[in-house]
C-alpha cells in the first residue's frame, strides 16, 4: 500500500471508514473542488471545518458581518477533512482548516500543506498550545477529565491518574468512547509520553475491567448523571455547557494529576493552507478567531478554554493555568495510525 494511502487510512476511525472516505474524496475533489475554487476570490474564503456547524456557524456569521468577507464552509469530521486535504494536496480549494484536535493539524502539517503563520499571530497563544514551527495556531483548550457519580463517590475517591481506573473496584463502572477522536488523541498522548507498552497495558486494563463503550462523550455524561455507570472519560466542556447548572448535576468532574498525561489539554486550532499564504481574507479570519470577540464566544457558548492570555475561563471549572497539563508537543499527536492499530489489537474497536 503506498505511504500516502497509509497516512490517509491512519487518520480515520477505522480502515473500512477510510476506504469509503477515499472514494468519497475522489468524487468530491472534482466538481465540488472546482466550484469552490471558482467561488474563492477577493472578498471570499473557503474553510474546511472539522468543528460542528451548530457551534461554529454563528461565529462565522459574526466574522462575515464585521469583515464583509463571504465564507464558504465545508463541514465534516476533523479526521475526514484532514485525510481529504492530504488527498487533495496543493489542489485543495480550502484556504483555512479548522480542526477539533491537534493531531489532525499535525498530520496536515507533516505533509507541508500549511503556510507559516506570522509571529504576531502565534505569539497570542502560549507556546505549549500551538505548533512549534508556526504551521498552525491553537484556538481553544479542552481538558480530559473523569466524570463521576457524586452519589457513589467523593472526589478524593476518584483517581487523578487514569491507571487508577484499572483497580478491580471500578469493574463495570467506567464509560469511554473508543471511536471518538478525543479518546484516540488521549491514547496517542499516552503512547508518545509513556511508550507503546504502557499504553497497551492501560487499554488491556480497560478490557479486563469491563469498561463500557459508548458512541459519544455526551452519552457517557448522561450515563454517569443517571447512575448507570460510576465513572466516564470525557472532555470537560460536555459538563460545563450543560443546560442545567453543572454544579447541581449528579455527575461531577475530576481533573487529572498535574504534570501527567491524565491532565492532557488538547486544542482546537487553525492553519492557513499553503495555496493561500498571501490571502488577506484567510489571515483576517484566523486573527478574528483569536480576537476577544471570538475567544469570549468560545468560553460562553462552547465552554472551552480560551487560549489567548487574559481571558476568563468557562464557569465552574478551574482556570487553564491551574490544570498542569503535561509537557508535550501537541503536533506529535498526529500518529493516529499506530493508535488505531493498538486500540483494535486489544479489542476495543
Amino acid at each position: 500500500m503506498p505511504n500516502q494511502r497509509k497516512k490517509i487510512l491512519g487518520l480515520t476511525g477505522s480502515l473500512l471508514a477510510a476506504a469509503l472516505l477515499l472514494s468519497a474524496c475522489s468524487a468530491a475533489t472534482g466538481d465540488n473542488a472546482q466550484s469552490e475554487n471558482e467561488a474563492a476570490g477577493k472578498g471570499s474564503l473557503v474553510v474546511y471545518s472539522g468543528r460542528d456547524a451548530e457551534l461554529i456557524d454563528p461565529l462565522i456569521k459574526q466574522f462575515e458581518e464585521s469583515s464583509g468577507i463571504d465564507v464558504r464552509v465545508r463541514y465534516s469530521g476533523t479526521t475526514e477533512l484532514a485525510a481529504q486535504l492530504i488527498e487533495e494536496g496543493e489542489r485543495t480549494p480550502a484556504q483555512v482548516f479548522l480542526s477539533q484536535d491537534a493531531g489532525a493539524l499535525g498530520a496536515v502539517s507533516a505533509e507541508k500543506l500549511f503556510s507559516e503563520l506570522p509571529a504576531d499571530v502565534t505569539s497570542l497563544v502560549p507556546a505549549e498550545y500551538t505548533s512549534v514551527d508556526g504551521a498552525w495556531v491553537g484556538l481553544t483548550g479542552r481538558a480530559r477529565v473523569v466524570a463521576y457519580d457524586s452519589e457513589k463517590y467523593t472526589e478524593d475517591q476518584v483517581p487523578g491518574d487514569v491507571f487508577g481506573l484499572l483497580d478491580a473496584k471500578y469493574k463495570g463502572e467506567i464509560g469511554f468512547a473508543p471511536t471518538n477522536a478525543s479518546f484516540q488523541a488521549f491514547v496517542t498522548a499516552l503512547r508518545v509520553e509513556e511508550g507503546e507498552e504502557r499504553a497497551r497495558e492501560w487499554l488491556e486494563g480497560l478490557v479486563a475491567n469491563d469498561a463500557q463503550a459508548f458512541a459519544r462523550n455526551g452519552e457517557i455524561l448522561e450515563a454517569v448523571n443517571s447512575g448507570a455507570i460510576g465513572l466516564g472519560l470525557i472532555n470537560h466542556y460536555y459538563w460545563a455547557r450543560s443546560e442545567q447548572d453543572p454544579a447541581s448535576l449528579r455527575a461531577q468532574l475530576k481533573f487529572g494529576d498535574a504534570g501527567s498525561v491524565s491532565a492532557l489539554v488538547n486544542v482546537t486550532g487553525a492553519g492557513i493552507l499553503k495555496n493561500s499564504a498571501e490571502s488577506s481574507e484567510a489571515m483576517a479570519f484566523v486573527k478574528f478567531l483569536l480576537s476577544e470577540q471570538a475567544q469570549t464566544f468560545f468560553v460562553e457558548e462552547t465552554a472551552e478554554y480560551a487560549l489567548v492570555e487574559g481571558m476568563d475561563s468557562p464557569a465552574g471549572v478551574p482556570p487553564l493555568s491551574e490544570l498542569g497539563g503535561p509537557d508535550i508537543n501537541l503536533s506529535e499527536l498526529s500518529s493516529l495510525e499506530e493508535t488505531i492499530k493498538l486500540i483494535t489489537e486489544v479489542g476495543l474497536l
